[in-house]
C-alpha cells in the first residue's frame, strides 16, 4: 500500500464535512445570519455559498463543462446551496472514475486566471478545491466558536472515516 493520500480519500473527507455542516446549520438556522467577514462574505450563509459554489465551478472547469456564473448561484436557502455541492461531487466522482483522464498531462484554464499565472493540472485543481473547502470549514468552526456557538465538529483528517 502506498502512503499517499488519494483524491478519492480527500473527496470522502470533504463529503463528511459538508454533511456535518449541512446538518448543523439546518439544526441551527440562526447561525446562517451571523456576520462573517471571511473572504468578503457578509454572513455565514454567504460564506457557505462561496465554499459550495467554488466546488461547483472547479468541478465544471476540470470537467470542461460550461461554468455556472457567480451571479446565478443561489443565495439560499441552505438546501439550494447544498445542491451545488451535490452537483460538484457528482462531477468529481465522474472525473475520478474516468480512466482516460490525463490528470497530470494537460492543464485547465479558469476565467479569473491572470496570464502570468500557471495553469493547474486537473489533479492539482481538484486537490486545491477539496483543500479550499476544508480550510474554509475550519475557519467557519473558529468563527462560530469565537461567537459563542461551538459546533462540536471533529473536522480534522485524523477523525475522518476517509482513511484507515
Amino acid at each position: 500500500m502506498t502512503p499517499a493520500i488519494t483524491l478519492e480519500e480527500l473527496l470522502v473527507w470533504n463529503q463528511e464535512s459538508a454533511d456535518f455542516w449541512r446538518t448543523h446549520l439546518n439544526a441551527n438556522p440562526a447561525l446562517l445570519a451571523l456576520p462573517c467577514g471571511i473572504g468578503g462574505n457578509a454572513t455565514v450563509q454567504a460564506f457557505v455559498r462561496h465554499i459550495w459554489g467554488a466546488e461547483l465551478v472547479w468541478s465544471q472547469i476540470i470537467s470542461a463543462q460550461p461554468v455556472t456564473d457567480y451571479d446565478v448561484w443561489p443565495a439560499g436557502p441552505l438546501d439550494a446551496l447544498f445542491d451545488m455541492h451535490v452537483q460538484a461531487m457528482r462531477n468529481f466522482q465522474s472525473l475520478l472514475s474516468n480512466p482516460s483522464l490525463a490528470w497530470d498531462e494537460k492543464t485547465v484554464s479558469y476565467p479569473w486566471r491572470k496570464p502570468e499565472q500557471p495553469k493547474p493540472t486537473p489533479r492539482k485543481a481538484l486537490a486545491h478545491v477539496l483543500l479550499h473547502s476544508m480550510r474554509h470549514w475550519a475557519q467557519l468552526s473558529t468563527l462560530l466558536r469565537a461567537a459563542g456557538h461551538p459546533s462540536g465538529i471533529l473536522g480534522d483528517l485524523l477523525f475522518s472515516q476517509a482513511l484507515p
